[in-house]
Parts: structure tokens; sequence; C-alpha cells
């Protein structure tokens, strides 16, 4: 067990399973691992640590996780690459690095701690705070630019299919019968107009109404699982033989895509029936994880944030001239 993780309270989710997972991908000479979402460097570290050979490419959009995990992982500056970028870039990433195949890549998606815990992000419902929400904040849109202009029909869209509210309807129409008043700007303003649209009977069960739409926004605003469906084909073409993949995702839209994702590529693609399979047809990958793992009682009792993790992987089994 690695036991020299997390700094200042925080505790990377799963990180004793991601490392197992990992581990056999890394034991030739040199191996490279991507952290395709760095946040605040937990799980590299841990990687770094644990295999003394290794080389690691670090990738986030957010600013502030480069800056941390680049004072973190100091110790082991040598053998990192750090770069302030969107996962969907990690094939321009690698090339510019000038890897054109990895052993290992790591997805931990959704929001990090600081994101979290910085009042003024305004990622959180629990805090009042500027309507912002970007995880890169080089970026122009905002969750108050979404909140304020866009449509009705286009608020109900990514409320229903991002945050799956069943009373996305109704929220959006208070929303946009609340902004002709006076733009909404703030986080507290935004979750009490979601609360009086949510009907009483529901407010009383599920935990903080808001919850589904500022998942929604967000997702929204950082086009994150737009990311993910480029990111993840691209890492696993990346993935040299015997290569691994690792997906940590936060909630059942992330887990999904990646469920489609690495059910594709673990699948025989041959007409059925065939007395031999064609070569061509069969699996590139298979998966090393029996559905979607889940955090232990004891890692969610240590560490709240695991509560919703979903862990899933898959190891790259065969090379051919298409890949």
């Amino acid at each position: 067990m690695y036991d020299n993780a997390g700094t200042g309270g925080h505790v990377p989710v799963m990180l004793d399973r991601v490392l197992e997972l990992l581990a056999p991908a890394l034991t030739g000479r040199g191996p490279v691992v991507v952290d395709a979402n760095l946040g605040l460097g937990g799980h590299s570290e841990a990687l770094l640590a644990t295999h003394p050979s290794l080389h690691l490419i670090g990738i986030d959009r957010d600013p502030f996780a480069i800056e941390f995990s680049t004072k973190r992982l100091a110790p082991y500056a040598d053998r990192t690459t750090l770069v302030h970028a969107s996962s969907d870039e990690l094939a321009d990433v690698l090339a510019r690095a000038g890897r054109t195949a990895v052993d290992g890549v790591l997805f931990d998606l959704g929001v990090s701690s600081p994101q979290l815990d910085e009042a003024e992000r305004g990622f959180a419902y629990s805090y009042d705070a500027p309507l912002d929400m970007r995880m890169d904040t080089d970026q122009e849109l905002t969750a108050e630019k979404v909140v304020n202009t866009y449509s009705a029909a286009e608020l109900t869209r990514i409320l229903r299919v991002y945050g799956e509210e069943r009373f996305a309807p109704r929220v959006a129409g208070l929303i946009i019968k609340e902004r002709a008043k006076d733009p909404i700007t703030s986080t507290k303003r935004l979750a009490e107009i979601v609360r009086q649209a949510i009907p009483a009977a529901t407010r009383r069960t599920g935990g903080n109404p808001a919850k589904r739409t500022f998942q929604a926004l967000r997702i929204e605003v950082n086009a994150e699982l737009a990311a993910l469906e480029a990111a993840l084909p691209a890492a696993l073409d990346a993935l040299v033989l015997g290569g691994r993949v690792v997906v940590l995702s936060y909630h059942s839209l992330e887990d999904r895509l990646t469920k489609q994702v690495l059910a594709a590529r673990t699948k025989d693609t041959g007409p059925p029936g065939l007395p031999v399979p064609l070569p061509a047809h069969q699996p590139r990958f298979r998966l090393l994880t029996r559905g979607a793992e889940l955090p232990s009682e004891e890692e969610v009792a240590r560490n709240p944030r695991a509560t919703s993790a979903r862990l899933r992987a898959a190891e790259r089994i065969r090379v051919d001239h298409q890949d």
C-alpha cells in the first residue's frame, strides 16, 4: 500500500486499486504513464514514487492544478512533463512530447478538490460565489453566461441530459422568468431558484435540489463529456501491447460513456458463426474489471468524495497494422 498519499487533506480516490491495475504495464524499461486529469497530483505522486524509472505526462486544463502539481512533484521533476491542456488534446500533447506510444493512462474525471473548496470558483451550491464553474479560467464560457443567455429549450436540454433532472422544464422556465428581472450572477441565487422550481415533496428527499442543475452547468461549461469522448479513444490508440487504461468517473454519464467506449474495443466484430475467428475483427483490448468497481466502505468513510466513484480498466492485448 502506498502510504504517503494526499496533501492538505486531499486523498486520491481508490489509489491502491489504481496502482494495482497499472503496475503490470509498468515493469519494462522507462515506462510512460499519462495522467489525463492531473488535479492535485496525488495519483501521479504515488505512481512516480512506486516506479523509479517511470516518466509521467500530466495534463490539466486548470492552471492552478499545473502550478500546484509542479511544486508537489518537484522531487520527480526530471521524470515529469506537465502540460496545461484539456484531456481531449491528449494526442497532440503526446506528439509534442515525442511520445507515440505509452504504457498506461489514468483518467480521474470530474471536478477536483480545489475547484470545489475555493468558493470563488463557483462550482459549489454550498457557498455564495460568482457563477463561474470554469476548470480552465482562461476560457470565455462561464455558468453565468449559460444561465443568462441560453434559451429555455437549450437550458431544458442540458438540465435533462447532463443533470438527469426530471423537472428540467420547470427549472429552466423559472430561470428564464427570474433572469428577466435581474441577471442571475451568484450561486446562492441560482440554488434558491432551483429550490423554488422543484416540487416540495421532491425537495424533502435526495439531498440538495440544486445538485443536478449545478452538475449539468459544470458539464456544459467545460464540455466534459465531449472531452472524454475524444480523449478516451485517443488514449486507447496510444497504448502499447500490454498497456493499460484506468478510468475513475463520478456520475452515471461519464461511467456510461466509458463503458460504451471500452465495450466497443473489447468485442469481436466479425460475422457471427464463423468456424475460425478473423484476426482483423478480434478484440484489441480486454476488460480488467467486472462492470464498474466501487470504493470500499472503509475508503468512503475515510474520503467522502470517493462515494460516487466508479472504476473501469482495460488492457491492450493486440496490436496490428490497423491501429
